[in-house]
């Protein structure tokens, strides 16, 4: 393999906070407390741990671990395992191109929110209005047209989030390693400061009481199942290309075995941290049955709320909402600088470019398109997106994945790359190959079939119930799944055309390791 020059994590450390970083992000802050919410609380948090176990750890270790093996990114793992399947992924590639693209505009309006909270300090007691800050300052129409509408605080905001994209990622590894040591920690201690506050409000054990204790008749819910599984995936950021891209960066002598559980235990830690959090301070305001699964509603519109409730002193409320939005930026900005290095990763690789070329031409390009959702139609297209990249895109790519490596080769010579340099804990084969070969895909499928399912029940396919029209639809939702998936055989065409110029693909191969 032609990888004698590659880029290596400086230390164990640094691959383990920058994974925790990638896995911790957004939906830890605000989809998972608003999803226990909605499914009884305590009984999601025993769901979730289900799945995790199940489900996301060995999965996790399984795209670490063929990573570390081929030292690529997963379109070139893949190409390795199994020559033909390369093109799942490009799929993950490209969908996680697609999720960047929007993702940065979410990052930006957390950057932009956290520039206006001094606004909070002259709004105390007037949720209505604190309710209505970000809409304003978004300039959102709340349908798929009013293109010609461009709001300049959160354009500006974006340029300083793709600034710090690439400016945390330009060198690989080197940089990531330096920036996580504070991007992971920082987080974590903003969130303690508003746990200690939320802990300390009158109703706040009422918050607590419905955050830990199971509503065990929610268990009976096929929802509460499905909702768990999605939040697993998506969480840990694996089937994203980014896991992968991170493991190849591992030197031989890693433990993938001990360091995935230190990662998937820690995201579930800061997810559980986070609910504390929503939770004391929404039932210490009276704000508790607003809560919803939605991350953007809450974090955008419920969460200023109980952010002027907080106290009588406005100076002090728009402290406590300045932290709570730098924290979104801190855990917002590794998720976002994670996504582009799994596909500065894949493309470099496979074509044998400068990888801090290929990251920046990415960021430009990436910067460009997002302009797309600043606009007045963008928090439409926004969802759209967002809901066929997340229910169907990233879906398709586990499901090809797990049958790649659970049917299309052999589990057990992963599981043999888990284990490689474990001293103590070992991963179980019946653990780990039943959860790839039967688990992961059967799972995986019956949450795509229940997507088809709701989108066929609510009219989406057709835009007659979604809020949307047929159009939308179509170039949001359809038009971008099939390029995402199309990806793999475009990028064989490119490789012919450039194989006339003398271009040659890696030819790797996985090789069993010694014992």
């Amino acid at each position: 393999m032609s990888n004698e020059k590659r880029d290596s994590w400086g230390s164990r450390s640094q691959f383990i906070l920058a994974s925790i970083g990638s896995a911790v992000g957004l939906g830890n802050a605000w989809r998972f407390p608003g999803l226990a919410a909605k499914h009884g609380g305590g009984a999601f948090l025993l769901v979730y741990l289900i799945a995790m176990l199940a489900i996301g750890i060995p999965f996790l270790m399984m795209e670490i671990s063929i990573g570390r093996k081929m030292h690529r990114g997963v379109p070139g793992a893949l190409r390795a395992i199994n020559k033909p399947t390369e093109p799942i992924g490009w799929f993950a590639v490209s969908n996680a191109f697609v999720i960047s693209v929007y993702y940065a505009v979410v990052f930006a309006w957390v950057i932009m929110m956290a520039f206006a909270s001094y606004k909070f300090a002259g709004l105390t007691g007037d949720s209505e209005s604190a309710s209505g800050i970000w809409a304003a300052m978004i300039k959102t129409t709340g349908t798929t047209s009013g293109y010609g509408t461009i709001s300049l605080p959160v354009l500006g905001c974006l340029v300083i989030a793709w600034v710090l994209i690439y400016t945390c990622i330009r060198n690989g590894p080197g940089t990531v390693g330096k920036v996580v040591k504070y991007t992971v920690f920082l987080p974590i201690i903003c969130l303690l400061i508003l746990a200690i506050k939320g802990m300390l409000m009158s109703g706040a054990m009422e918050g607590l009481t419905k955050f830990f204790v199971p509503d065990f008749s929610s268990l009976s819910s096929a929802d509460i199942w499905i909702d768990a599984i999605g939040q697993v995936f998506y969480s840990l950021s694996i089937m994203m290309a980014i896991m992968v891209a991170y493991g190849s960066f591992l030197t031989e002598d890693s433990n993938v075995a001990k360091d995935a559980v230190i990662i998937a235990f820690s995201d579930f830690a800061i997810s559980v941290l986070s609910g504390i959090v929503l939770f004391t301070t929404m039932s210490g305001t009276g704000q508790l049955e607003n809560m919803t699964a939605s991350g953007i509603g809450t974090a955008f519109i419920v969460y200023p709320q109980s952010i002027v409730l907080l106290t009588n002193n406005g100076v002090a409320n728009a402290i406590f909402a300045f932290v709570f939005y730098f924290c979104l930026c801190t855990l917002a900005i590794d998720s976002a600088f994670s996504i582009i290095e799994g596909v500065s990763t894949a493309i470099s690789d496979k074509f044998h470019l400068s990888h801090k070329k290929t990251t920046l031409v990415l960021c430009i390009v990436a910067s460009i398109l997002s302009i797309w959702f600043v606009t007045g139609a963008g928090l439409a297209w926004l969802d759209i997106v967002d809901n066929w990249c997340n229910a169907f895109s990233l879906i398709m790519v586990g499901i090809l994945e797990a049958i790649t490596i659970g049917w299309l080769f052999d589990p057990k010579k992963v599981l043999k790359e888990v284990n490689r340099n474990t001293e103590g804990f070992k991963m179980p084969s019946w653990w780990f190959v039943t959860s790839i070969k039967f688990l992961a895909p059967l799972a995986l499928t019956g949450f795509f079939v229940w997507n088809i399912y709701a989108l066929f029940k609510a009219g989406g396919i057709y835009g007659a119930e979604s809020g949307y029209s047929l159009a939308s639809n179509i170039i949001g939702g359809w038009l971008i799944l099939a390029i995402c998936f199309f990806s793999g055989f475009i990028v064989k065409i490119i490789e012919k055309i450039m194989a006339k110029k003398g271009y040659t693909p890696d030819e790797d191969v996985w090789e069993d390791t010694e014992e």
